[in-house]
């Protein structure tokens, strides 16, 4: 072969290497979430549109490193170290738990975290608007509708006067949330029982306590343990007869009774935007924390008929959408 013609071939094999990397992927995002993977297609699907709305398409200019837990918090720290020991682009934190691990994790990789609770009392930025460090995100309105939620069981089962409340202990938010639930409840002249889980046992044992101590009704914080377990959750609250209300569509989604809650999609997508931002060059501190509003409530109707209730028309009429 002659020189010229070898000249000629190199360069021409070494620019297609190079347009062949521009087109892949350029950055690496790391996904961290309590949750466990086949349960949330939607919310995936939300997050990459907005991830496409700022440019950024998975296997064309970003790949998404994923790992989840399935409810095992005990996991997070070595997978959140894991991920920074990768040096992705950045870490997006699907769920509180998640969020404090990603930040115990790295103070330099940018963190976009999707929380149902209020990131300032927790104690994961400084402020909304200004949340300085590495941190920012979005917060949706899960944890702080407790009392909301405790007042549709009264509207629907006004005759009950015992009701537990169901949360993990592992999770932040159950305590911070807890006084506000309990005055829900006083002032409705409710008994209210706060039962704990963090394991699938757990959740018997939570039910057959429920049994045994005659509660009407159960209300089911936000939690990702409980969204990974959600079919069992619902199973038991139909085997013992248990009127529950949940805080997430999934849950009537499996024939739960009642869901009231944020839009998690909403949530995704506004997170994929964020993580847009920051890999065109935005810093995390000057990203004021989202605050989703859209809520939605869900009924089953076809649950509602197997547990001998009828729904009042005042609960219906404002339902965002009724499972026959």
């Amino acid at each position: 072969m002659r020189r010229r013609d070898f000249v000629t071939l190199l360069s021409g094999a070494t620019a297609w290497v190079a347009a062949a990397r521009a087109q892949g992927p350029r950055h690496t995002i790391g996904f961290l979430s309590g949750f466990s993977a086949p349960g949330m297609p939607g919310d995936l699907a939300a997050f990459y549109q907005g991830l496409e709305e700022t440019g950024f398409v998975e296997r064309t200019n970003i790949s998404i490193d994923f790992r989840w837990t399935d409810g095992r918090y005990d996991r997070l720290p070595s997978l959140a170290a894991e991920l920074v020991g990768r040096n992705v682009s950045v870490l997006c934190a699907w769920d509180l738990p998640s969020a404090f691990a990603a930040k115990a994790a790295t103070k330099t990789i940018p963190i976009v975290f999707g929380i149902g609770g209020d990131p300032v009392k927790v104690g994961l930025v400084e402020s909304l608007s200004r949340p300085n460090g590495n941190l920012t995100g979005v917060s949706i309105f899960f944890s702080i509708l407790g009392p909301k939620r405790v007042e549709l069981m009264r509207e629907l089962l006004p005759t009950v006067d015992a009701i537990a409340l169901l949360g993990n202990p592992d999770n932040a938010n159950l305590q911070r949330d807890l006084p506000d639930i309990r005055a829900a409840a006083s002032a409705l002249r409710q008994r209210l029982e706060v039962l704990t889980a963090s394991t699938e046992s757990d959740l018997g044992t939570a039910f057959a306590t429920m049994v045994q101590h005659r509660i009407g009704a159960l209300i089911c914080q936000p939690d990702p343990f409980f969204m990974s377990r959600r079919e069992q959750l619902v199973e038991l609250a139909a085997r013992h007869a248990v009127p529950a209300i949940y805080p997430s569509r999934a849950f009537p989604d499996v024939a739960g009774l009642i869901s009231y809650g944020s839009s998690t999609l909403d949530l995704a997508r506004q997170m994929g935007i964020y993580i847009g931002k920051i890999l065109k060059g935005a810093k995390p501190a000057d990203l004021p924390i989202q605050q989703s509003s859209k809520l939605e409530l869900v009924i089953n109707l076809t649950t509602a008929r197997a547990l001998g209730l009828t729904i009042p028309a005042s609960v219906l009429a404002r339902a965002d959408e009724v499972i026959e």
